[in-house]
């Protein structure tokens, strides 16, 4: 089956509409960092945990959330050795968090979720009613998203992609890795992939801009170095690339993210994706959806006409109308 875009025009109408109502306001980062601080002062009443620090990570700190984003937190409990602190011991600590956020009676809906991977706890806030996920000492956590930070100063197109692609995921079920499915990190990965094969590239290879092992367990984090090597490293890729810059326009570039034939391994499943648009978008296009101000309920059509279309087809796909 062939799908045709008739009008880029269109689409862009439609992407501006939905960027404006996900991306978050002032109001929206004074909630989080709020929430930071409800946290730190629960911490701080919690004896075994005196001397932790409170540091954010994840969306938040990469400026890369969405107004319903989960607010990702690492409470980093100081050690003297060089030695990572054990599962056992983050799970304790996390016990005693739990303990107090119920006692402050500062979170709802809370879940301790002990023998994943990382343990973390969940929970909304009810003074923010905004989804917290907490772990202990998660520096490969910080360390990934400063890097992120730092990939989203190259050009502003990453950034939409990866909230247009995150939408994309949550309409689909597929944003969830608690049910086998994809992580927000993941998608982000995703997205640089699609913008590193571009013609010419619009991201580096994450190699040229840290080298480091960003996965292995530590015991401490320099922001400072991070800084340093990200800010030196993009310096000379912009450099090298002054004069070259890719022109293709945000809607282009998210129908390319559905046309690299990208192969996602998750949950012992392969899903191919090779459409750049699904079936039933010109319905999308062609509503008037572009006459009226956008509110939740067009976020919602817009979810709904994705999950229609099912997470990942094959398609032919011609392009039609001005860059």
């Amino acid at each position: 089956m062939v799908f045709r875009v008739h009008s880029f025009e269109l689409l862009k109408a439609c992407i501006e509409d939905i960027l404006s109502t996900i991306k978050p306001g002032e109001d929206d980062q004074k909630k989080r960092s709020y929430a930071i601080q409800e946290l730190a002062d629960s911490i701080y009443s919690v004896g075994a945990l005196r001397g932790a620090t409170v540091k954010p990570f994840g969306s938040f700190v990469s400026n890369l959330y969405a107004k319903s984003g989960d607010l990702d937190v690492s409470v980093d409990l100081w050690s003297s050795s060089r030695i990572p602190i054990s599962k056992k011991k983050k799970q304790n600590a996390l016990r005693e968090l739990r303990r107090a956020l119920q006692i402050r009676g500062v979170a709802r809906s809370v879940e301790f979720i002990p023998n994943a991977r990382v343990p973390i706890i969940q929970y909304m806030s009810n003074q923010f009613d905004i989804s917290c996920d907490i772990s202990i000492n998660n520096y490969p956590g910080q360390i990934k998203s400063r890097i992120f930070y730092w990939i989203n100063t190259i050009d502003e197109r990453f950034g939409d992609m990866v909230l247009l692609v995150k939408e994309w995921a949550k309409s689909q079920n597929i944003n969830d890795p608690k049910n086998g499915t994809l992580n927000s990190y993941s998608l982000c990965l995703l997205v640089i992939f699609c913008l590193q094969n571009c013609e010419p590239a619009i991201l580096p290879p994450l190699k040229e801009i840290y080298d480091g092992n960003v996965a292995e367990e530590t015991v401490f984090y320099d922001e400072k170095h991070v800084d340093e090597i990200c800010v030196a490293n993009i310096s000379r890729f912009l450099r090298q690339n002054m004069g070259q810059r890719n022109q293709t326009s945000l809607p282009r570039l998210f129908a390319s993210f559905f046309s690299q034939k990208l192969t996602v391994w998750g949950s012992c499943l392969v899903y191919h994706v090779s459409s750049a648009i699904y079936t039933g978008i010109n319905n999308w296009l062609m509503s008037d959806w572009f006459r009226t101000p956008v509110h939740d309920a067009q976020v919602k059509k817009l979810r709904a006409v994705f999950r229609q279309l099912g997470p990942f087809k094959y398609s032919d796909i011609h392009l039609y109308g001005p860059v």
